[in-house]
């Protein structure tokens, strides 16, 4: 493992992710614009693209935006197509459980690609709680009302609509993604922790090693990023992944101690 000096923040304005995401990597961006800048010319592919911080902050003009949350795809595919929020947006709480209830009534009629829902989850995930995506055992979107006392809502979303017209998006099982050769892939997985489901069947031990195999045999340039624990590494570096450790702007406060938390940076082919 290598340390690494973190670059200084690139002054360029980042384009601003629609949505709060819990584990957003923005804070990543200086150090992957480093490594994404002499490949340019590639596409840019993004498997587990959860709040779009690392594909808007990097601005591909070429890019393929996967996420197994089929409900994040609507959105982006929505806003791709010129999706504009009809509904009322109120940080209240009566109003949130209502929309709420709205949004399960769509996903349990089989609903959640409409517009509708598109913009339901839009809302929701603004108004909810820290930017959790979490639903439980019946599939029903169960975060409750957040605490924030003003919220910046959007209703309209002309400037992503530009960027995304060149971009694919998809909702798939990462290994049924056909990558091309000279793509570059960043992926970040969810965190090698305990894992509260955002999505159907969570993500485990067995998925961490399958996106690891699968990235390792990419003939392209790969990034991954993950939590740094003494297995993630292990697995990392047995596939030839090189690694960095970084100090993610988050705290382990579970047992008392405050310690930043690590994270690791692994590349191939770079």
């Amino acid at each position: 493992m290598d340390k690494v000096k973190v670059p200084s923040q690139n002054k360029q304005s980042l384009a601003k992710p629609p949505l709060k995401w819990a584990g957003g990597k923005r804070w990543l961006v200086p150090h992957l614009r480093g490594l994404w800048e002499t490949h340019t010319h590639r596409r840019f592919v993004e498997p587990f693209a959860g709040g779009l911080a690392v594909t808007l902050g990097l601005t591909p003009k070429q890019a393929w935006v996967n996420d197994i949350n089929p409900h994040l795809i609507n959105l982006y595919t929505k806003i791709k197509s010129g999706l504009n929020i009809t509904i009322d947006l109120e940080n209240d709480e009566d109003a949130y459980y209502v929309n709420r209830e709205r949004f399960n009534e769509l996903l349990s009629k089989g609903e959640q690609a409409s517009s509708e829902a598109a913009e339901l989850f839009y809302y929701l995930n603004r108004t909810g709680f820290n930017g959790l995506c979490r639903f439980n055992n019946k599939g029903l979107y169960n975060i409750p009302f957040g605490r924030t006392k003003t919220i910046n809502y959007r209703r309209e979303f002309t400037d992503l609509q530009d960027l995304f017209k060149k971009w694919k998006f998809t909702h798939m099982d990462f290994e049924n993604m056909k990558l091309g050769e000279e793509d570059f892939v960043y992926a970040d997985p969810p965190y090698d922790v305990p894992f509260t489901q955002y999505s159907s069947g969570g993500f485990s031990w067995d998925d961490q090693v399958r996106t690891a195999e699968w990235l390792a045999k990419h003939p392209g340039p790969v990034v991954l990023s993950n939590e740094a624990t003494d297995r993630i590494l292990k697995l990392y570096e047995s596939l030839g992944f090189s690694t960095i450790i970084l100090d993610a702007p988050r705290i382990i406060s579970c047992t008392g101690d405050r310690k930043k938390a690590k994270e690791v940076l692994a590349t191939r082919n770079i």
